[in-house]
């Protein structure tokens, strides 16, 4: 079925959502997760501001496209995904998703929330300074991503998709600064619900082309 599959391709296959190599420190990271979670819902229940919850929810959700329409990449082009992670890991859920990388992103909306600075009319060097720190935020996830691809960790295939000048601006945009962007953008809504749209639109999004994929029998 995928006979022009490249190494790291094949390598990302093996254990694909396979149980057994489930690994025991992902039950902490689970319980820290879900603490973390518990507390921010907690104040927000307090205070009313489910800011922080939403943002984290995006980051995520964001990711999980990502991970789709990589997944999509693999299967269509029958020989490698945009990046694949096959090195060693808890749990592998696509060829470029493990559980490492699920948990890092379910908290790393959190970060970046309480990163930012109430007034968001903050400037510095006349620059809006949340937007700076979605370029900051966006550009050392690049960094993270350069040093796993160094590491073997996480292996980019597409020339337009690499270490070069313009395959790191790629990555930048596409891969992440639109996560902050967004935030940063929900953030400025008026209204609860208006956020909730957003937010539902971005995973429905994903679910519909993961189901899509499910019944077409795709492999990722």
């Amino acid at each position: 079925m995928f006979p022009e599959l490249t190494e790291a391709s094949r390598r990302a296959l093996e254990g694909l959502r396979d149980l057994s190599t489930l690994k025991w420190y992902a039950v902490p990271l689970l319980a820290l997760a879900a603490y973390i979670y518990a507390r921010e819902v907690k104040n927000s229940r307090e205070t009313g501001n489910w800011d922080p919850v939403l943002a984290a929810l995006l980051l995520f959700g964001c990711d999980f496209f990502n991970e789709t329409w990589n997944g999509w990449v693999f299967h269509l082009s029958k020989r490698s995904a945009v990046w694949t992670t096959p090195g060693d890991t808890a749990y592998r859920v696509t060829v470029g998703w493990n559980i490492e990388i699920i948990f890092t992103f379910l908290l790393l909306g959190l970060v970046y929330y309480h990163s930012l600075l109430p007034d968001e009319k903050r400037k510095f060097l006349g620059m809006p300074v949340r937007w700076l720190m979605a370029v900051f935020f966006a550009a050392f996830c690049v960094f993270i991503e350069v040093l796993l691809n160094l590491g073997d960790q996480l292996v980019w295939e597409y020339s337009w998709w690499n270490r070069t000048f313009g395959g790191i601006w790629l990555i930048f945009l596409l891969g992440y600064f639109y996560w902050f962007a967004g935030i940063n953008l929900m953030l400025k809504m008026k209204s609860l619900k208006s956020k909730l749209l957003l937010l539902g639109g971005v995973y429905a999004v994903s679910l519909v082309m993961t189901f899509i994929a499910w019944g077409a029998g795709f492999r990722y």
